[in-house]
């Protein structure tokens, strides 16, 4: 099993600052706290006395270690991870075919939540099956049937908070929808640049659940919300050529993850262009 396992791995924790350069700043956020989560481990090492000096040493062998145990194991409870050979080679899946228990004797149960054909993949959740970024950034690989992605408005945290709204409320479909919560966001970040007591009636529209309110302030100031996701979106866009120009100038054979980098700026790309689309429509 331990012979089975992969020896490269393309997750935050494996990128360099050229990986990370090439990503945007979300995504490159989320790669860097796995990488830094990473570098707290190996000074935790320094501390276990049954590690030998050559081990400690061994910065390599290290993150292997770090990377089996990261990407292999599955949340027990709130706070254990575990690992079980054969179980850990379940796929990820947004519409997942199993789930991984563990019984009281610690004996671990894969089990069929739904009729699996033969030669079909076992497929578990492993995080947010809506956006793939968070997944890319722990696991390193790129789930393509997601559905949608972050819309990047990473600028407007402070704000997109203060509506007591999370990343995976924000999204943008890779047909081209906008998420309600977006709209929210947008607008409440141009009424606090205008006028901080409009922006103030709208929050309490929004955290009541007044949905008549809240609609009210979208069709009046709707043309403001409207130039502010297309002056973002195509900012984005324009971000994304670049960073997929340096990708495609580093090397594979010392830059392994460019490819999968590559791929994770394409599948953004061609979400924000549908976007673009579907707004330039409405006016």
């Amino acid at each position: 099993w331990l012979n089975s396992l992969p020896r490269q791995f393309y997750n935050g924790v494996s990128m360099t600052d050229d990986c990370f350069d090439c990503l945007l700043p979300y995504v490159s956020e989320l790669a860097r706290k796995e990488r830094e989560d990473y570098i707290v481990f190996t000074k935790v090492l320094q501390s276990i006395q049954f590690l030998d000096s050559a081990t400690l040493l061994d910065k390599e062998l290290i993150k292997w270690a770090y990377n089996v145990a990261l990407t292999r194991s599955t949340l027990v409870g709130t706070r254990e991870l575990r690992i079980a050979p054969m179980a850990d080679y379940c796929n990820h899946g947004a519409e997942n075919e199993a789930e991984i228990k563990y019984d009281q004797d610690g004996n671990c149960l894969v089990t069929a939540t739904r009729d699996i054909q033969a030669g079909s993949p076992v497929r578990i959740s492993l995080g947010e099956p809506k956006d793939p970024s968070p997944l890319f950034a722990k696991y390193g690989f790129l789930d393509e049937t997601s559905p949608a992605t972050y819309c990047k408005l990473l600028h407007l945290k402070k704000e997109m908070e203060g509506l007591r709204y999370e990343f995976k409320d924000l999204l943008f479909s890779t047909g081209g929808d906008i998420s309600p919560a977006v709209y929210d966001v947008m607008l409440y970040s141009v009424l606090g640049k205008n006028d901080p007591n409009l922006q103030q009636q709208f929050y309490q529209a929004v955290i009541s659940g007044n949905e008549e309110a809240k609609n009210s302030f979208h069709q009046q100031y709707f043309s403001y919300t409207l130039d502010g996701l297309k002056q973002h979106v195509d900012t984005t866009l324009r971000s994304l050529d670049e960073l997929s120009r340096k990708a495609q100038s580093l090397d594979a054979r010392t830059h392994p993850r460019a490819p999968i980098i590559l791929k994770h700026n394409e599948f953004v790309y061609n979400t924000f262009l549908r976007v673009q689309s579907n707004l330039n429509n409405m006016g």
